[in-house]
């Protein structure tokens, strides 16, 4: 008897120990590297963009496509849980990340002081530069062509910051989208928009009505952004994103949208 109670025992012991992995599997999941991942959503991570943002999100139907759609799949992939894409409107998506509406903001978002202050980044992904947006055919042609102008600019944007330092325009004009700034500058409602480079060329090239009239240098960075007390998930992605660069995983999604390798 003595003997079949310390096996019932151990048997039990084993039980519960299995119960707990399976609790603690539940909460997220595991790098490619083993280490564990926890995530709001058991099995899920959930993504904030705005996704109205071409090539980097934006909506087909009901499904959220784009360059940073593409990567955040294959790194959820790694992370062995499943992608959720939750559609936020700009202005509103890093108070959804300070109170738990997602696990992580991927939205070309730029790495900044001030948004630092308020969440954690990844290593950064992508670069990019601000730039002008003019109609087809608009004697616009440098920042220097702008004064008296009215500009338009995405409302808390890198782009907006961009445009104040500059002087002597007539109006900034903020719209909660950059595709409703390309609607008015197609009807002439405004002579220009100031927005980053990737964007104001995708858009350009596929509305088929503006043409980028010149590039302005800022060297931006766009992170992936967690919460402050999140270093597991930061360092995680940090992991995942090197490995995507290394195995050439990044590049083929980056050729996809852009036309180019990131290595041309």
């Amino acid at each position: 008897m003595k003997g079949k109670r310390r096996l019932a025992a151990v048997t039990l012991m084993l039980v519960a120990a299995l119960v707990l992995a399976a609790l603690a599997v539940g909460c997220g999941g595991t790098t490619t590297t083993g280490a564990k991942v926890t995530t709001l959503k058991p099995g899920t991570l959930m993504m904030g963009s705005d996704t109205t943002y071409p090539p980097f999100e934006l909506m087909e139907g009901d499904k959220a496509v784009g360059f940073d759609v593409d990567i955040a799949t294959e790194m959820a992939k790694r992370l062995n849980v499943k992608l959720d894409v939750i559609p936020t409107a700009w202005d509103g998506i890093i108070p959804g990340l300070k109170s738990d509406k997602y696990d992580i903001i991927m939205s070309a978002m730029t790495i900044t002081p001030d948004r630092s202050k308020e969440i954690s980044f990844s290593d950064p992904y992508i670069d990019s530069d601000q730039s002008i947006a003019v109609k087809i055919g608009s004697p616009i042609k440098t920042e220097a062509d702008l004064k008296g102008k009215v500009i338009g600019v995405q409302i808390d944007t890198t782009g907006q910051m961009t445009a104040e330092k500059m002087t002597g325009l007539k109006e900034i004009r903020k719209f909660d989208t950059i595709l409703l700034a390309f609607e008015d500058l197609e009807m002439g409602r405004i002579d220009a928009i100031i927005n980053d480079y990737p964007v104001n060329a995708y858009l350009s090239q596929k509305r088929g009505k503006a043409e980028v009239a010149q590039k302005i240098k800022t060297d931006e960075k766009y992170g992936i952004g967690v919460k402050k007390d999140n270093s597991q998930l930061r360092l995680a992605i940090d992991d995942e994103l090197k490995k995507l660069k290394e195995d050439g995983t990044y590049d083929t999604i980056y050729k996809k949208w852009f036309g180019t390798s990131k290595t041309t």
